[in-house]
C-alpha cells in the first residue's frame, strides 16, 4: 500500500475513474449486444435503431477515452456491413 500522499490520492483518482469507465463499458456493451439481437433476428428496423444508438455510445465512449479510435471505427464498419446485408 503506498504512504506516499501523492500516490494516494492518484489511487483514489484511478478508483473513481474506473468506476465512470465501467458504466460507460457497460452501457457500450449493451447496445452492442442490442445490435447483435437484432440482426440475428433479422429485424431491418430494430436493427437500424440499434445501429445509430451503439454508434453514438461508441463515439461518446471515444470522445471519454474508454475505446480507442480504431476499436470504436472497426466496430461501426462491421455493424454497417451488418446492416447492409440484412
Amino acid at each position: 500500500m503506498a504512504n506516499k500522499t501523492s500516490q494516494m490520492k492518484r489511487n483514489r483518482q484511478n478508483i473513481a475513474r474506473r468506476g465512470r469507465n465501467r458504466t460507460v463499458r457497460s452501457n457500450l456493451k449493451t447496445h452492442l449486444r442490442a445490435f447483435e439481437r437484432a440482426q440475428a433476428e433479422g429485424d431491418r428496423e430494430s436493427a437500424d435503431a440499434a445501429f445509430h444508438a451503439a454508434s453514438r455510445r461508441l463515439d461518446k465512449a471515444v470522445s471519454k477515452g474508454v475505446v480507442h479510435r480504431n476499436y470504436a471505427a472497426n466496430q461501426k464498419s462491421r455493424m454497417a456491413k451488418a446492416l447492409a446485408r440484412l
